[in-house]
C-alpha cells in the first residue's frame, strides 16, 4: 500500500510538472530592434536621451535641476519653514501603437508637483459646475 502511495505520488508530481503547453510570445515586440538611441549627461543634473524602435516605439526625455523651496519639519512632523533646495524637472513624450492600431502619443512632466501626462487617449475629468 505504501508502494502505492509513494508511486502515485511520484506520477502527479511529474505529470504536474511537465509544461502545459509550449510558451508564446506576448507580441512580436520582442524581435523588435533598435534604430536610433542619443543619451547626453552633463554630470550636474541635466540630460536628455531619445530612442527609437523598429517596432514604433519612440521615447524622448530631457531633465535640469531647478531651484524649489524644500519644507522643513521638526521632530513631531511640524512644519517650521523652507530651505532652497533643488529638485530635478524633467519632460518628454513617449509615443507607441496599441495593439488594436492605435497610436499612442503620450507628453509629460515630472516635477516637484509629481508626474503630470497628456495625450489623447487619457480620460478627463468632468468640469466642475458653476454655482
Amino acid at each position: 500500500m505504501f508502494r502505492f502511495f509513494v508511486a502515485t505520488t511520484l506520477l502527479v508530481a511529474y505529470v504536474y510538472a511537465l509544461p502545459q503547453q509550449a510558451a508564446q510570445p506576448a507580441s512580436a515586440d520582442g524581435a523588435a530592434t533598435l534604430l536610433s538611441s542619443t543619451f547626453a549627461d552633463d554630470g550636474a543634473g541635466n540630460f536628455n536621451f531619445a530612442f527609437e524602435t523598429s517596432n514604433g516605439i519612440k521615447e524622448q526625455a530631457q531633465g535640469q535641476l531647478k531651484d524649489v523651496q524644500v519644507p522643513v519639519f521638526d521632530t513631531n512632523g511640524q512644519k517650521t519653514g523652507d530651505q532652497p533646495g533643488k529638485a530635478e524637472v524633467q519632460t518628454g513624450q513617449f509615443s507607441y501603437t496599441a495593439p488594436d492600431g492605435t497610436p499612442i502619443t503620450v507628453q509629460w512632466v515630472a516635477d516637484e508637483n509629481g508626474f503630470q501626462p497628456k495625450g489623447d487617449h487619457l480620460p478627463v475629468a468632468p468640469a466642475v459646475p458653476a454655482k
